[in-house]
């Protein structure tokens, strides 16, 4: 097994190939082309090994399949543009019309949408579940059950599943499993050696890091890979170019640091924020309060720099007056890059995609970037402090 810093600093990287550079260069090239017949044939046989047509196989993206493959622990990854691409492909990969799939309460908003709007036109059934109790996953199961979607933690209210129990039981039943694994990473928990058949991550957040792409990843099996690439990837062509595969190799190289230093310093503004009176409750898996706190530690390394928190006041008015009044803090949507974040649920309450959201008006979402964590809880304290009661 290698470790996750030879993955990420040499793993396909083979610099004998181009001039010995340290740095991959950016292969920009649309069409790779043959020296003769007997080339060409040879290549369209092995189109999901070898450069052919950059829809299929770049060399820059090859780098990155492998090292995204080998942190995930997993046997082989396709590089979308984006984590919904990802998503679908993986979920479209595993129904066919009239199939039933299970998927937990609360997913990403686009995962929601594919579910219950898009693929309800094809005759599919999506039935969604509490994924905290694995009775609910044994209930939801029809005959025509193809597919569980998991989301172990979400990225808003952070409830998991037991990876190992639910893939114990869709083994069972033959049922597929896919996770979205972006809150957590593969530095700090690995679905496909708990037994989950595919993983994908939205790899704008943590693995690039940067806030500068979009981007997604789905992990697994050779077999399931090679199968998505023939079908979903290469006729739906959502694809990541080159050079973004080169700015995700390059955010790779600090991923370990930037992940840790994120969750290091997020740990620190939850002890000041648990014991603020402005604070009515605190989400984030490793918090003493979390009540699946257990299942947390055996099943997650660690826990990554996003948390959410139920502000205490009267009126939204509060919230906005808090919000508003951060200074170090960015608002805006995602996560995972270098700089602090918030969003604040009430924000989605006239928007079309998110107008029948469940959550509280008073959460607000809170991402921990790489500034210092003494000065972010300053900001945090002067933002709480102009609350009126």
């Amino acid at each position: 097994m290698m470790e996750i810093s030879e993955i990420i600093n040499h793993l396909g990287e083979d610099r004998e190939t181009y001039f010995n550079s340290i740095s991959p260069p950016i292969f920009q090239a649309s069409n790779f082309c043959f020296p003769n017949v007997a080339k060409l044939r040879e290549s369209l046989k092995k189109e999901f090994e070898v450069p052919f047509y950059t829809r299929g196989v770049n060399p820059t993206v090859e780098i990155l399949r492998k090292k995204l493959a080998a942190l995930e622990g997993a046997e082989n990854s396709l590089i979308f543009g984006s984590g919904s691409a990802a998503m679908a492909a993986a979920i479209m990969s595993s129904v066919n019309q009239g199939d039933h799939v299970v998927c937990v309460q609360k997913p990403y908003s686009w995962t929601n949408k594919l579910l219950n709007e898009y693929l309800v036109r094809y005759g599919i059934e999506t039935e969604m579940v509490d994924g905290t109790d694995i009775a609910n996953f044994q209930k939801a199961i029809k005959p025509n059950t193809s597919l569980f979607v998991l989301e172990s933690p979400n990225s808003l209210t952070y409830e998991l599943q037991d990876l190992i129990e639910v893939a114990k039981l869709a083994k069972k039943h033959k049922i597929i499993t896919v996770c979205d694994n972006s809150y957590s990473t593969p530095l700090f928990q690995q679905p496909i050696k708990m037994g989950i058949d595919m993983v994908v991550h939205s790899a704008s957040k943590y693995i690039s890091g940067h806030s500068d792409l979009v981007a997604g990843v789905l992990c697994g099996s050779n077999k399931k890979v090679a199968s998505i690439f023939k079908s979903e990837y290469m006729t739906i062509g959502g694809i990541i170019g080159p050079q973004e595969a080169w700015l995700m190799i390059r955010g790779l190289r600090t991923f370990k640091l930037r992940v840790e230093r994120s969750s290091q310093s997020a740990m620190q503004v939850l002890s000041f924020l648990e014991n603020h009176d402005k604070i009515e409750k605190v989400f984030y898996p490793f918090s003493s309060s979390f009540p699946q706190l257990e299942l947390a530690k055996k099943q997650m390394k660690g826990c990554g720099g996003m948390f959410s928190v139920l502000i205490k006041t009267s009126s939204m008015e509060g919230v906005e007056k808090f919000c508003d009044s951060l200074k170090l803090f960015l608002m805006a949507c995602s996560w995972g890059g270098h700089e602090s974040l918030l969003f604040p649920t009430c924000a989605l309450l006239e928007s079309q995609n998110y107008k029948n959201s469940e959550l509280p008006w008073n959460m607000v979402r809170i991402y921990i970037g790489l500034e210092e964590p003494e000065l972010l809880i300053e900001d945090l304290a002067q933002a709480l402090n102009a609350i009126s009661s």
